[in-house]
């Protein structure tokens, strides 16, 4: 495919089309991509294996308000707690997607996780470990164009893509938040994922293989591959949501995914927004995709996951 080609779809899938110069932000700079909810925050070290290789992060700016991370190998999980009079217990780790070349921590991190704290729930977004990429921008960009063109054209090798060193960090970040669910006010019966794209490949991923028992309590799949055919044993309740036009997973006339979950007579819900192509995030005002937190939101309390104790404040699901 011609290199104007593959900036034409990296317009249509809301990714950069010309990053510019690399922007080289500092390791902490998800600390100060956006105020926090009465606290700021910290990117707090995922157990994980040392790194073969000396630090490498990249951080770049790609388009207005949208810092990217690639060459991740340190995993961090970044809280966002909500304010203690007005919190539920339940707890919730952002996957932020990017084809396992990039993570975008703003869109599909921290944007996210603070729509969820404003809403009671404590977020975590998790920075997970991705595949190398080269380090040159004009080396980069090529190769993360190339990943997105060959998605549409082969769903379910797309729907097979995942990572392991990534499901390995969402594991050891669920089990760090249960593990100190009392300074954090949390249920550890009640800490769930929401993924997008990548990220939502990861939580699939994490629920499939975390051992019995040690899976998430829910699960948020956002613009996922739906050509799944098998829910993982024990699934947990899935919401689903993904835009009709997305040129990666869109354009379907059945959900399989969905059927997977109904046949396993696990709860399920599916959102098809009308429009919002690949990667809309937290949304664009006036938009009907812009109430994705709001409808997730509602969904874990129709699952009976914001009951708070009386008591504690975080009490177990009911």
């Amino acid at each position: 495919m011609r290199w104007q080609a593959l900036i034409g779809l990296a317009a249509a899938l809301a990714l950069p089309a010309a990053a510019g110069a690399q922007a080289n932000f500092p390791a902490d700079f998800v600390k100060r991509i956006a105020p926090l909810p009465d606290r700021g925050a910290i990117a707090l070290p995922v157990a994980a294996p040392a790194p073969a290789a000396p630090e490498s992060e990249i951080w770049d700016l790609f388009g207005p308000g949208n810092p990217v991370v690639r060459n991740v190998t340190r995993p961090t999980l970044t809280p966002v707690l909500p304010d203690r009079r007005h919190a539920t217990g339940a707890a919730v780790i952002v996957a932020p997607g990017g084809g396992y070349f990039m993570l975008s921590m703003q869109t599909e991190g921290m944007a996210i996780a603070q729509a969820l704290a404003a809403r009671g729930i404590a977020a975590f977004v998790l920075k997970y470990r991705l595949e190398a990429t080269p380090p040159a921008e004009a080396e980069f960009l090529p190769a993360m164009m190339k990943r997105f063109a060959q998605a549409p054209h082969d769903a379910a090798a797309t729907a097979r893509m995942g990572h392991p060193d990534a499901t390995a960090d969402a594991l050891a970040a669920l089990r760090m938040i249960r593990a100190r669910a009392g300074a954090w006010r949390v249920d550890p019966q009640r800490v769930g994922i929401i993924g997008f794209s990548a990220g939502a490949m990861t939580a699939l991923d994490l629920a499939r293989s975390a051992p019995a028992g040690e899976g998430p309590a829910f699960l948020g799949y956002v613009y996922g591959p739906q050509t799944i055919d098998a829910a993982p044993a024990g699934a947990p309740p899935l919401f689903d949501a993904l835009a009709i036009d997305d040129p990666l997973f869109g354009g379907t006339s059945c959900f399989p995914i969905i059927g997977a979950w109904h046949a396993a007579k696990a709860p399920v819900e599916l959102h098809v927004y009308g429009s919002g192509g690949h990667g809309f995030g937290a949304g664009k005002p006036g938009q009907t995709h812009a109430m994705l937190v709001e409808e997730f939101a509602a969904w874990l309390g129709m699952n009976h996951f914001l009951v708070p104790s009386p008591a504690t404040g975080v009490g177990a699901r009911q």
